[in-house]
């Protein structure tokens, strides 16, 4: 009994939730190198233009559009950039393990296979402080899970640095200044809202 108590214990929660806030920090960060190099060649991040440009250079037979982010991620595998499914996974409700299939569009970072929402529009020129990939995101949302991380929402610039935000009542991720991750009054949104991509 006392070992049930233990694995119950507000210690091991924590440990569960670091751990976590961990894995997503290092998946952000590879999506970041994976990103960089797409943008080495495309001369962009994954957007709505890239897709064409991706398919008629390598020949994949992804079809590389929609409007989620796991379509725009789906960019990286069929460019090559991208080898495993498991750096798009974060700790959130109703994520599953990723199945490693990416040869076509019905398995490519399928349905709950991707745990962070992605802002297109943006490219290694844009401005180094910006925010181009967060999470852990509740598949099928638009909402972040305060219990994977413990409260706290892991964040990809554009410079490929890492970081982690607290989440306020809302489930939104705030910054040291006090204005939540999305809001246009940011400075790098320059007042305009950003294109977030979702995951499904």
């Amino acid at each position: 009994m006392a070992t049930v108590g233990w694995f119950l214990s507000p210690e091991f929660t924590r440990r569960v939730q670091l751990r976590a806030r961990d894995r997503a920090a290092a998946n952000a960060g590879q999506i970041g190198a994976c990103l960089k190099d797409f943008d080495n060649i495309y001369g962009k991040f994954p957007d709505g233009s890239t897709a064409l440009e991706v398919r008629q250079k390598t020949g994949t037979l992804l079809t590389l559009g929609g409007d989620t982010s796991n379509e725009f991620f789906a960019q990286l595998f069929g460019a090559g950039m991208a080898k495993t499914e498991r750096i798009f996974y974060a700790d959130a409700k109703l994520m599953q393990d990723p199945d490693e299939q990416w040869d076509y569009d019905a398995t490519v970072l399928a349905r709950r296979e991707c745990g962070f929402a992605y802002i297109a529009g943006l490219s290694a020129k844009s401005e180094p402080d910006t925010p181009v990939v967060f999470g852990p995101v509740i598949p099928g949302t638009r909402s972040l899970d305060p219990d994977s991380c413990g409260g706290y929402a892991v964040v990809l610039n554009v410079d490929g640095s890492v970081h982690t935000y607290k989440l306020n009542p809302k489930r939104k991720p705030v910054l040291p200044n006090g204005l939540e991750l999305l809001n246009p009054s940011q400075t790098f949104w320059h007042g305009t809202a950003p294109d977030v991509k979702w995951p499904k």
